[in-house]
């Protein structure tokens, strides 16, 4: 018995792939070990390379939510999380519900995630345009976007299937609480 690995779009000269492909492919070694890749909506993409600027916005955030929640939660950074059949992104920070496993047995959900952190340099329209409805249309409660070179956070909430309803900036000075802890407050040098 044979599984077909390709499926193509009918109505374009674009293959859509699945979740379970997209795993296959990894685990025959059609990629090259540390190819920088996510599935959205069934297509592989290829991910920026990852800045100096957006490491250490990374680092730092992570580092600061490491300090806030101890063990409340699982930080996952820079790890695939399942939001449906055909999409498997990469979000830069996942703040994820407690699970014994540290999601060995099966990547997190929507229903494992409180936050996701976009951090971008060079990808803002991209993380914004297509991540973000991805992530509410799915049901990600909440997401922050970081812009590294304007120094400023977006933050969304209210998904919806067409979007986030709701978004507010967060500039210099500023202060942010995540929906699913609003005790921890972060203050702006926390995070730049």
């Amino acid at each position: 018995m044979t599984a077909q690995l390709i499926t193509p779009n009918s109505t374009s000269n674009v293959y859509k792939f699945t979740v379970q492909q997209y795993e296959l492919m990894h685990e025959v070694g059609v990629f090259a070990e540390g190819d920088r890749l996510e599935l959205i909506n069934g297509e592989i993409r290829v991910m920026s390379p990852i800045g100096r600027k957006h490491g250490a916005c990374v680092a730092k955030t992570t580092r600061a939510f490491q300090i806030k929640l101890g063990n409340r939660t699982i930080i996952w950074a820079q790890n695939p999380i399942r939001l449906s059949d055909h999409s498997e992104p990469q979000p830069d920070l996942a703040i994820l519900k407690l699970r014994d496993d540290f999601y060995a047995e099966a990547l997190p959900t929507p229903d494992d995630i409180l936050l996701l952190i976009e951090v971008a340099d060079s990808t803002i329209a991209y993380d914004r345009d297509v991540k973000s409805p991805l992530y509410a249309a799915n049901g990600v409660p909440e997401m922050w976007l970081f812009d590294v070179n304007k120094k400023l956070v977006e933050g969304y909430s209210q998904p919806s299937a067409s979007g986030y309803k709701r978004m507010q900036r967060y500039e210099k000075g500023d202060t942010l609480s995540p929906l699913a802890f609003p005790e921890m407050i972060f203050n702006w040098s926390e995070l730049f």
